[in-house]
């Protein structure tokens, strides 16, 4: 875009249901630094089906708010924050500040019990904004009390939530905005319904799907499912098919020593292969679903029963 000034932009912010990428929002400001993008003018929010502006990170706050956390205690549920650099962190961004009016409460999503600052558990939002309920092809709004219209198990048992379905955690960030006031950061860890249980621990699939980006230049994109007790690991790969073969055990080696797993299945695929909806989310269910109809053309397939 020749000629274009960036430098009155005064946000552009990157939305998103998954966890932000640190990479995604450094390498967009990045990008259009010559044109004079300000960093502070790339930032993060969250938003879901049932609100659809639950945070924002506006240019007028402070910078997002970056923590480590403990990977192996994130398997358990339990939020440990470490230092930058220690052995199995995990940085996560904040998914903006919470607008005014929302509230928020991070709830068991088994039992709909509250959970303290050290559990990760699903977001609820209580909001004036929130939605009633889904419509239909026809038109009639179909209501889904558990989605739009949940309680607590105990405690404030009369306040109406809608739940996410996204796990994550809040804290309270040391830095103030322009009221010179601290304010709470949402912490968005991943999606509820593709969370897999595996070895009696929870693993996110985005966790798994960079380490495996990571271990090959050739390796463009990543998705990662559950079939029966296995772990399937699709890769899209760039170049040529004798590749192939040689990316099989640096995936496996990578999953092994970054998440302890052994991987099941390893399927390499042509670039495009991995579905990916309007909003950029990996569709890992449909992809599922063509890998047990056999309908991935894959490049090769390894398995390791």
């Amino acid at each position: 875009a020749r000629g274009l000034d960036l430098s009155r932009v005064r946000a552009c912010v990157v939305v998103a249901e998954e966890r932000p990428r640190m990479s995604l929002t450094h390498s967009f400001s990045k990008l259009f630094k010559d044109l004079g993008l300000h960093p502070r003018s790339v930032s993060t929010a969250f938003g879901c089906r049932v609100n659809l502006a639950i945070c924002l990170q506006g240019t007028s706050g402070p910078d997002p708010t970056t923590v480590y956390v403990d990977m192996r205690a994130l398997r358990h549920d339990r939020v440990r924050l470490v230092e930058r650099g220690s052995p199995h962190s995990l940085p996560l961004m904040e998914s903006g500040k919470i607008l005014p009016g929302v509230r928020i409460i991070i709830a068991n999503p088994e039992t709909k019990g509250p959970l303290g600052d050290s559990h990760l558990g699903e977001i609820w939002v209580h909001s004036a904004h929130n939605g009633s309920g889904y419509y239909s092809g026809y038109g009639e709004e179909v209501l889904q009390s558990d989605h739009f219209n949940s309680r607590l198990s105990f405690g404030d048992t009369q306040t109406v939530w809608a739940r996410t379905g996204y796990l994550g955690f809040l804290r309270r960030t040391e830095l103030t905005d322009a009221n010179g006031e601290r304010h709470d950061a949402l912490f968005v860890v991943g999606a509820l319904e593709e969370a897999m249980e595996l070895r009696g621990m929870r693993y996110h699939p985005i966790d798994i799907e960079t380490s495996v980006i990571r271990a090959h230049k050739s390796i463009m994109e990543c998705a990662v499912f559950p079939w029966t007790n296995l772990l399937v690991v699709v890769v899209e790969l760039e170049g040529s098919e004798q590749e192939a073969l040689d990316l099989v055990p640096m995936v496996t080696k990578a999953v092994l020593e970054e998440h302890y797993l052994i991987v099941g299945v390893v399927v390499v695929t042509d670039i495009g292969v991995i579905p990916i909806n309007s909003r950029g989310e990996k569709q890992r269910m449909h992809l599922r679903d063509g890998f047990l109809q056999d309908q991935l053309d894959p490049i090769y397939v390894a398995y390791n029963m």
